[in-house]
Formats: structure tokens, C-alpha cells, sequence
């Protein structure tokens, strides 16, 4: 199964919609391709949507993320994470990447936490 980045707009925010599984061969910069033309762009406010992530492995797929997260932090923007499946959470658990990234179940709550001073309430 092909890995996918589909890239759209709310407002100011950049979603990206993430499909398949995210493993070592399968899926070689597919996250990270996407966050660095979003923030060639200009872009800096970014979610990536794992409602359809089936599987992330620990090395390539947290990888991904990592790096993701990273650039964007060095240029001053913010990543979310929106809608990990029971997989997913449990290999961002497994490697403590749970209390970095900020993850949210819904779409709305993920987006107006872009607007939010304060740390957010997850949810």
C-alpha cells in the first residue's frame, strides 16, 4: 500500500491528511517532503491528520515525525498531531513522543488551538 500526503487549507492552518502505512521503504519522506514545501510556503501553523495512518513504525514513520517537528520548530511555526489510531498512539507512547507533540482527536479543537496563548486544553 503506497503511502499519501494530501495538502489542504482551513483559514490559516495547513492539514495535512496523511493515508497508509508509514514504515521503512514504504513511505521515505512522504511527511517530511510535505512539511517542507508547507513551510517553504510560508506556512508555519501545520497539522498532520493520522485518522488513516493503518500503521507507524518506530524508526522511519516516528522519524518522519521527529524531523517534521523539528523544522518546523527551528522556523518558528507549531505541529500538531490530529487523530492517531490505537497503533499509532501506542508507538508514540512506546517511545515518549506522547509528551512532546500535542495530539488531538478533533479537527476544530486542533485548528482554534493555533489562536490559544495559553497551553491548550487537548481534546
Amino acid at each position: 500500500m503506497f503511502s499519501t500526503a494530501a495538502i489542504r487549507k482551513n483559514g490559516d492552518v495547513a492539514i495535512v491528511d496523511l493515508n497508509g502505512r508509514f514504515t521503512a521503504g514504504t513511505a521515505t519522506g512522504v511527511i517530511r517532503n510535505a512539511v517542507a514545501d508547507l513551510l517553504k510556503a510560508g506556512e508555519r501553523k501545520i497539522i498532520l491528520n493520522l485518522a488513516d495512518v493503518t500503521y507507524m513504525d518506530s524508526a522511519a514513520g516516528v522519524g518522519e515525525l521527529v524531523a517534521s517537528y523539528t523544522s518546523t520548530c527551528n522556523l518558528g511555526g507549531r505541529l500538531k498531531l490530529l487523530r492517531p489510531g490505537k497503533r499509532v498512539e501506542n508507538v508514540l507512547h512506546i517511545v515518549r513522543l506522547d509528551r512532546v507533540f500535542e495530539v488531538y482527536t478533533g479537527e476544530e479543537d486542533a485548528i482554534l488551538s493555533f489562536s490559544q496563548q495559553a497551553s491548550p486544553a487537548r481534546g
